[in-house]
């Protein structure tokens, strides 16, 4: 098995640049994940991060998450639990608008430094996002604009907290789903492991690294590439020591941009898209049923709505 991708973002101001650009070609082609260092944000401000999302985690989350368990007798399941995962987590919204300020729970310290955290994550997406406009041969900024939509991009973070799990053979950290937007920038444990992307039919540990982001493509960035680029299964394996914390931001298309594949990208002797148009908002409104399907119908069932319009555009006007 080939060695998982590690990019030193610091490589890509000298010579070492055109490597550096290969490495980040071939994880998103075959792997979908790719590891940064030297990413720019401080290694001192990911501690502090790190260490006020575990303080918050004991302080305000841990008993719930014990009554939970207790409340559902999952201590003592002895057959797999396929609808549920063994997560304590919440949701920050940071663009269109922040929510931040209306969270409850969250000391003021903490508020601050995730306002700062969410920031500087923009702010690499951002770059990320020109690097892959890079590779792919489309024009700077074209990654950027359709995500774009009417108010901007969409912008949020889950942050996780895995629990030492009694039963990790009967109960999944996190089930196997591929994520529904664009690209995902993860701080994750580098103490305790548990995340896994499937490469082929084999399920490969994604390396905890101290100070790393990492990064994963989200089904738009496999739409708008014609499947150049794919979003790839992933999943959380519970652990029985340690608790795990994840904090994953997802920088997505804005609710109303159409999504559809970059027409530099499509195969001229093929004249067709691989993947069909819509709306971000409307795939979100499928995903959330199905997160943990296949993929593949979701495509499938967009491409069967646009079909229908070009075969009666009266019924669907």
């Amino acid at each position: 098995m080939a060695t998982f991708p590690v990019v030193n973002m610091e490589n890509l101001n000298g010579e070492e640049r055109p490597a550096t650009m290969e490495i980040i070609k071939d994880a998103c082609e075959n792997w979908g994940f790719f590891e940064l260092v030297n990413h720019g944000i401080a290694p001192e401000f990911l501690d502090t991060v790190e260490r006020l999302t575990k303080e918050h985690y004991k302080r305000t989350m841990e008993q719930r998450f014990k009554e939970m368990v207790a409340s559902k007798g999952l201590d003592s399941v002895q057959s797999e639990i396929s609808d549920l995962d063994w997560e304590s987590t919440f949701f920050l919204r940071h663009l269109p608008e922040s929510n931040i300020s209306e969270i409850p729970d969250l000391e003021n310290e903490y508020r601050k430094v995730m306002k700062e955290f969410a920031s500087q994550l923009e702010k690499l997406a951002g770059q990320l996002l020109d690097l892959l406009c890079e590779n792919l041969g489309l024009e700077k900024g074209y990654l950027k604009k359709a995500f774009y939509g009417s108010k901007g991009p969409t912008f949020g973070t889950k942050v996780s907290n895995y629990p030492p799990c009694p039963k990790p053979d009967l109960i999944k950290g996190l089930r196997a789903h591929t994520d529904a937007g664009g690209i995902i920038l993860l701080f994750q444990d580098d103490k305790v492991s548990g995340l896994q992307l499937l490469k082929g039919e084999e399920w490969v540990d994604v390396p905890p690294m101290r100070h790393s982001i990492v990064i994963n493509i989200g089904d738009q960035l496999e739409v708008i590439t014609n499947g150049k680029y794919k979003s790839v299964l992933h999943r959380v394996i519970a652990q029985t020591d340690g608790t795990r914390m994840s904090i994953a931001s997802f920088y997505n298309p804005g609710s109303d941009a159409v999504i559809y594949p970059a027409p530099a990208l499509v195969e001229k002797e093929e004249s067709k898209d691989l993947y069909p148009k819509f709306v971000f908002e409307d795939y979100m409104k499928l995903y959330v049923g199905v997160k943990f399907e296949a993929k593949e119908p979701r495509f499938e069932a967009f491409k069967n709505m646009e079909n229908t319009a070009k075969l009666d555009p009266i019924a669907t006007a």
